[in-house]
């Protein structure tokens, strides 16, 4: 049964409750996948998989009082284990385990602004989804990084998954709509926002997120002196 052994009550304390049950989720589904597998026996009642926010899990009935006081994983994972390929069977959980995450993360977010909702979903965005991890599908990138060079952009150079530098193309170029979709994908760690061509944004050399200069309050001038950025979030956990 999952319990709240804490009230994450900040986007940074529900996003690291979020980690800590989906790291969670994945040892089960990935490396300790035998003892998880043997565990959902068919011939017992009811079963769901829990992740606690001190990175373990554990297998076991659903909580009886009603309203819980957590959303509830997938109800019965068990049962369908010996009708399935055991590979699906795991993928099939590992879907249900991503939709629990989040419900457990969004219940935690219920009184978040707008803005800090958003937030919260563009950091839990960045990380694989659990059924990414254990299909081993690749996600795609959305995030553009520069030059090594340079670690900033302001809307005219953009960096490929490949390496390549592309210049934006101008008006006109057939594929100009389809670069500006690619940079519109990409949100400001702090605030959310989206990428504008307009401002000056910089990434972190940990997380790899980009951030507006003026939310993590570094100026273009002041970049071309920091060898190696590291944001807020990065440089706290670092000094913890």
């Amino acid at each position: 049964m999952s319990t709240a052994s804490s009230n994450p009550r900040t986007v940074e304390e529900i996003f690291k409750d979020f980690s800590a049950r989906r790291a969670a989720i994945v040892i089960a589904l990935a490396t300790d996948v035998d003892q998880f597998y043997g565990l959902c026996d068919p011939e017992k009642e009811n079963l769901c998989l829990y992740g606690h926010s001190n990175e373990t899990w554990e297998v076991n009935l659903p909580a009886e009082e009603v309203p819980p006081e957590l959303p509830e994983p997938a109800l019965g994972i068990n049962f369908a284990r010996d009708g399935m390929n055991r590979r699906d069977w795991l993928s099939l959980v590992a879907v249900h385990s991503d939709c629990w995450l989040l419900s457990v993360a969004f219940y935690f977010g219920a009184r978040l602004n707008r803005s800090e909702r958003k937030r919260l979903f563009s950091l839990i965005n960045e990380l694989p989804t659990v059924f990414e991890v254990v299909s081993e599908k690749k996600p795609m990138k959305d995030k553009p990084s520069v030059d090594s060079g340079s670690k900033t952009k302001s809307g005219s150079n953009k960096r490929t998954i490949d390496g390549q530098v592309k210049i934006n193309p101008k008006p006109g170029n057939e594929n100009a709509e389809d670069e500006d979709d690619e940079q519109g994908e990409t949100l400001c760690g702090s605030c959310g926002g989206n990428y504008s061509a307009d401002e000056f944004w910089i990434c972190c050399d940990s997380c790899e997120r980009w951030f507006h200069g003026k939310c993590v309050k570094i100026t273009p001038a002041k970049a071309e002196s920091i060898k190696q950025y590291k944001c807020p979030s990065c440089s706290m956990k670092r000094r913890q």
